[in-house]
């Protein structure tokens, strides 16, 4: 809308008393509003009233301080011609000139939603609302539209205070590995139909490169992976420049990549597919990789590339540099997003595949933030802000401002490119503790099965649009405006617009063909998109048998352990030593110390977390102890080769500790 009243008189101002008088009314009226609602609860600035309010306001604000400065510099200008000082009032009355030209260009000024040149809407879209159970798009998969979801509230600690100094969630004392480690596990065979590990990762791999048309085959000694994390707080001032150790400050405890899960998948790629650790990049190469997180994965795989942005080798890091010829062509072709294309990091290029690691997450610009905004960190310019442009909510102080359906998207281009989204070897989403705003603590779902705890889930798919539309239905449900959250970022209108065009043609803007290489060849479907049924049964379309789109499959308390936390360390002298020797054949030692007496259970378990054997449960003295496992189970037979667990619990008045050791049978 325009700032002005049109009354048929000349457009360049405000014509009579009674316009000037409501243009005034109605500047005073909405700033008054917009500063008493936004101010209490900044959230409230996506809502539609506030998005009307805030043209109005903006041009009424601009319209005073260009009258005042006018005024203002009018006035001087007099003063300065009766002391004879002519120059300065020649100069002063410059100024006022150009203040009152610039409150008369403002009053006519644009608002915010007529900055850029949007492309027309299509002309029949195929998605366009809310609506339940309508998938559209091509579904991808061994099993096309599978999302797996492993949910178990053992892998984190309920009592944890994440934005306290010393109770990080990203401390190992707030994480379960075993846990975190057997979900992962329970979701690659899940998602593959597969009875281990190693048949599930040879099953995406083939699946992987069928696709890219390089044949039925596995992964090749040499190739290179890049695991992609979410760095979003490692900027400057959160980090200790003489080591990368978290500073306590406001934006200690942000949500991102849970340093457990990385370690997760490192060890399947090492142990399971067997890929050279020199062959593996770790990290967020916009950013930092933090002290606690590099000695989390050092300590067991020091020969992995560790990418900094700024530093080397120095720091036990290989500093990232741009791609001498990969690039990223933006599809309006700087119609919205107008700094023209973009260089991206040379491991981009040089990896054969790339595992993209978001946090699940509400977002202040995009709505949401999952596997394509994470890439909003893959280019080499210094910040990303010049790609909100293609968001729903642009910098303008976070107002939506791009709402909607059938607008140009960059999240589609950063999906389809085919050196970033191109190269995901399938889709791990970290929900383990998710959160309502990018640069926010993690905070508590209300939302059953989660009833006011962590998420603590895993997500896994091979259907990038499938993962995306899953993760935005639990983000939209949990942050409706009166669930107790900050934000409710995810209900902006148009959030999941992005994946509506992913999914197909049909919802692309007129005139705009999605082609983020400039190759002449516009992308094909990325996916299939569609909403569930309700939050409660959280039912799509091939759940219910009703169509081709989604599968979301469920895996509840995956490993079947349950653990407790006391919310400190476990007292000096408590400890499971690795056992010996690792591998083993004929039988392993087991070794524990206890500091002081309780009540043990040692107990040995597959890598479903099943339970194979209990070598020991009872009362135990302080002291060292040591017990042998020979490779049976509890009924005598023999245990085929492949990875299980050792598993200690201690229980000392009011406190249990656990712990886990991973062991290695060869028959």
């Amino acid at each position: 809308m325009q700032h002005k009243i049109e009354s048929g008189q000349d457009a360049g101002g405000i014509g009579t008393v009674w316009q000037r008088l409501v243009f005034l009314l109605f500047g005073v009226g909405s700033t008054l509003w917009f500063l008493v609602r936004v101010i209490p609860k900044p959230s409230r600035a996506a809502y539609p009233c506030m998005r009307a309010a805030a043209p109005i306001a903006s041009g009424f604000v601009v319209y005073l301080i260009g009258l005042g400065a006018s005024v203002t510099a009018f006035r001087k200008a007099r003063l300065q011609l009766r002391q004879a000082r002519y120059g300065l009032a020649l100069l002063l009355g410059s100024a006022a000139l150009f203040f009152l030209l610039f409150t008369i260009v403002a009053d006519e000024a644009p608002s915010q939603a007529g900055e850029v040149a949007e492309f027309p809407l299509p002309a029949q879209a195929s998605l366009t609302d809310q609506t339940p159970n309508r998938p559209v798009g091509l579904a991808r998969g061994i099993f096309p539209g599978r999302v797996v979801w492993v949910h178990d509230p053992a892998a984190t600690n309920e009592n944890a205070k994440p934005a306290l100094y010393g109770s990080g969630w990203f401390l190992s004392k707030n994480n379960s590995q075993y846990v975190i480690d057997n979900m992962f596990s329970a979701a690659l065979r899940s998602l593959t139909g597969d009875g281990s590990d190693r048949e599930a990762w040879e099953s995406v791999f083939r699946f992987y490169n069928r696709k890219r048309g390089l044949g039925d085959r596995g992964y090749q000694s040499g190739e290179k992976i890049l695991i992609k994390t979410n760095a979003t707080s490692s900027w400057g001032g959160n980090y200790s420049t003489s080591d990368l150790s978290a500073m306590f400050n406001a934006n200690y405890g942000i949500s991102e990549t849970s340093p457990q899960l990385v370690l997760s998948v490192l060890r399947h790629l090492v142990r399971t597919v067997g890929v050279a650790q020199k062959d593996i990049y770790v990290g967020d190469p916009m950013k930092h990789i933090y002290k606690h997180c590099y000695e989390l994965w050092y300590a067991e795989f020091p020969q992995v590339n560790y990418l900094d942005h700024d530093y080397g080798a120095e720091k036990g890091r290989l500093k990232v540099v741009p791609s001498s010829s990969a690039s990223l062509v933006y599809s309006d072709r700087g119609r919205i997003i107008s700094t023209g294309p973009d260089r991206i990091y040379k491991i981009f290029d040089e990896a054969s595949y790339m595992i993209n690691i978001p946090t699940l997450k509400g977002h202040k610009h995009a709505g949401v933030t999952m596997f394509a905004k994470n890439h909003f960190g893959s280019h080499t310019r210094s910040n990303a802000n010049h790609l909100h442009k293609g968001l729903v909510a642009t910098e303008q102080g976070g107002v939506v401002n791009r709402g909607g359906y059938g607008l140009y998207r960059v999240q589609v281009d950063l999906m389809s490119h085919k050196v970033l989204g191109g190269k995901n070897l399938f889709y791990l989403m970290d929900a383990l503790w998710s959160s309502d705003y990018e640069i926010g603590p993690p905070v508590k779902f209300r939302m059953p099965p989660f009833n006011d705890d962590w998420t603590s889930s895993l997500f896994l798919s091979l259907d990038p649009v499938a993962i995306e539309s899953v993760g935005y239905d639990f983000l939209f449900t949990e942050m409706e405006p009166n669930s107790g959250h900050t934000y409710s970022f995810p209900r902006m209108t148009g959030a999941d617009d992005y994946l509506h065009q992913a999914a197909s043609s049909d919802n692309w803007p007129s005139g705009l063909s999605y082609d983020p290489e400039n190759d002449g060849t516009p992308i094909a479907s990325l996916g299939v998109h569609e909403h569930w049924n309700n939050s409660v049964d959280k039912q799509y379309s091939r759940n219910l048998g009703t169509g081709e789109g989604i599968e979301l499959v469920r895996i509840a308390s995956g490993t079947g352990v349950e653990l407790t936390w006391d919310g400190e360390h476990a007292p000096a002298g408590f400890a499971l030593l690795p056992s010996y020797p690792n591998p083993f054949n004929a039988s392993a030692t087991l070794i524990f110390q206890l500091a002081l007496p309780g009540e043990v259970e040692l107990t040995i378990h597959d890598i479903t977390g099943r339970r194979i054997v209990t070598l020991f449960s009872g009362s135990r003295e302080a002291g060292e102890c040591r017990l042998n496992w020979d490779g049976r189970s509890l009924d005598g037979t023999s245990m085929p080769s492949g990875t299980y667990f050792c598993r200690l619990q201690v229980r000392q008045q009011d406190a249990v500790y656990t712990a886990s050791r991973r062991m290695a049978l060869v028959r």
